[in-house]
């Protein structure tokens, strides 16, 4: 059982949703890439095509963990799509390419890239916009979007560690099959750990989850090419008692990307990301 509670967002669309257990245990999980709604006022260039917009998104991730609050896990939900902003990106991370009065000047690599905390790229790599975004724009969504997530995020870990001691996030995501792919078109893994190359968590949290996706018979890499980004980054804080852990999931194992509607083996990876789920929350 568990109560909904929407969160800030614009107009008449929450930018998340928290799931809250009726006991709330250290777990907190996060999909903060698994958004589906766009606001109309966004003005992507009109002739990008919808699969192009939404080809960012970490598809079905929030349908896959929300079986963790029946176990006592908090579980915060984005429902704004990522094309608008990125949660789990620095919010200092501004585009001088898209967003006028940004000075230029040194920007992280993937903003460079045109994935900054609002994207200037698809995920597939087309232009989301066909003109500049202005400065006050670019703070508005981050004042409505990223800001009221990330407040959610730091109220639930800071309560999970005052009750136990520590908190833990759990940040899920997905990652497209050709991200992993090997030489020749050979698959890559089907999960990625990404615990910031041991420093984001505790050892022990690391292995229990390679061993629990492992067991379902999954490859597991650790740390390539996925090391957790700027939300692990910011929580994983393990001598304060804050752990964080990213886990990306390939899509091949349970989306059709062509389709954008969950494949052959999404009921194999439902049932198994919820084992794995129960093993890591099983007497928290």
């Amino acid at each position: 059982m568990y109560q909904d509670e929407a969160g800030a967002g614009l107009s008449d669309d929450a930018a998340f949703v928290v799931l809250r257990p009726q006991t709330a245990g250290r777990f907190v999980f996060a999909s903060p890439h698994s958004g589906t709604v766009y606001p109309s006022g966004m003005g992507a260039d009109p002739s990008l095509e919808d699969a192009s917009l939404r080809s960012a998104e970490d598809a079905l991730v929030d349908r896959l963990i929300a079986p963790g609050v029946d176990l006592g896990a908090t579980v915060v939900l984005a429902r704004i799509g990522r094309a608008w902003v990125d949660l789990n990106r620095d919010p200092a991370d501004l585009d001088p390419l898209l967003i006028e009065g940004v000075a230029d000047g040194a920007v992280s690599a993937r903003t460079a890239a045109g994935y900054g905390v609002i994207p200037r790229l698809t995920g597939d790599g087309r232009a989301l916009y066909d003109r500049r975004l202005t400065l006050d724009e670019a703070g508005t969504r981050i004042a409505a979007t990223h800001t009221p997530y990330h407040s959610a995020l730091a109220e639930r870990m800071q309560a999970a560690r005052a009750q136990y001691g520590e908190a833990v996030l759990v940040d899920w995501h997905s990652m497209p099959a050709r991200a992993t792919q090997g030489s020749g078109g050979t698959r890559g893994p089907d999960v990625v750990l990404g615990d910031r190359h041991g420093s984001s968590c505790s050892a022990a949290l690391t292995r229990r989850l390679r061993r629990a996706f492992e067991s379902l018979g999954w490859r597991v890499a650790l740390n390539q090419p996925y090391a957790g980004g700027w939300t692990t980054q910011i929580w994983g804080r393990p001598s304060e008692g804050l752990h964080a852990i990213q886990i990306e999931l390939n899509r091949a194992l349970y989306f059709d990307e062509a389709a954008r509607s969950p494949g052959p083996g999404w009921s194999r990876t439902e049932k198994g990301v919820a084992r794995v789920i129960a093993d890591l929350l099983d007497g928290t």
